[in-house]
């Protein structure tokens, strides 16, 4: 396992082979800076909550971003840690490497020739504390994202311990995480909340966790160690 940090990129990286250090520091200068360029163009990209359009030739990280978060009507900065991992991932699987988990800040990028087991962090609830997903190499690459409103600095309007969203498009993944998150507020809200999630096109698996409650719905299979 690799770490890797570029400013408030900080990233845990795992490969079937060394990692080749200076090609990713690259990849992530490079993605950042397609951010920050855009950010300087348009400042709203950065601190709007709702989704923008963005110019025809915006980078592909942004326009992935942009039209992630129109899916699901967020910000387009709703996404920036799903869409690194995505996309450094793709870079990792070209150059070769069979084997790549990128996690940034609760994101994660997965593809893999053997079985993995994703543990699931929920805050204080002892229920919860070891509970994890089964995920078999045949449906990845995959994207596993998480959304918490009571863990992390991360902005939610909701109070779920944790929102998983499981899709092959991490961008969207990370999106949807905070929209369903953003939906939770109370026990009686889970059912409208996963109803939102499944609704979206290419998410094929969600868990979301309230406290005691959890719910979960599609390619979902849970562990226990």
């Amino acid at each position: 396992m690799t770490r890797i940090i570029d400013r408030e990129t900080d990233l845990e990286i795992l490969t079937n082979k060394a990692l080749d250090q200076d090609f990713i520091r690259e990849r992530i200068r490079i993605y950042r800076w397609d951010i920050e360029e855009y950010i300087n163009k348009d400042r709203r990209f950065l601190t709007s909550l709702k989704p923008l359009e963005v110019e025809l030739n915006a980078a592909p990280i942004i326009k992935e971003m942009a039209l992630a978060a129109k899916k699901v009507n967020v910000g387009p900065m709703a996404s920036v840690a799903g869409a690194i991992a995505g996309f450094l991932g793709k870079d990792l699987l070209r150059k070769g490497y069979k084997d790549v988990i990128i996690e940034n800040g609760g994101d994660i990028f997965l593809k893999t020739a053997k079985t993995r087991i994703i543990k699931i962090y929920s805050g204080k609830s002892k229920l919860w504390k070891n509970l994890g997903l089964k995920i078999r190499p045949v449906d990845t690459p995959l994207g596993i994202c998480t959304s918490s409103g009571t863990i992390g600095h991360s902005l939610s309007f909701g109070c779920a311990d944790s929102v998983v969203i499981l899709a092959k498009n991490v961008a969207l993944a990370d999106s949807v995480a905070t929209a369903t998150g953003n939906r939770v507020n109370s026990k009686k809200s889970l059912q409208s909340a996963l109803n939102f999630a499944r609704s979206i096109k290419g998410v094929c698996g969600v868990v979301i966790i309230l406290k005691n409650n959890l719910i979960s719905w599609g390619k979902i299979k849970f562990i226990y160690r």
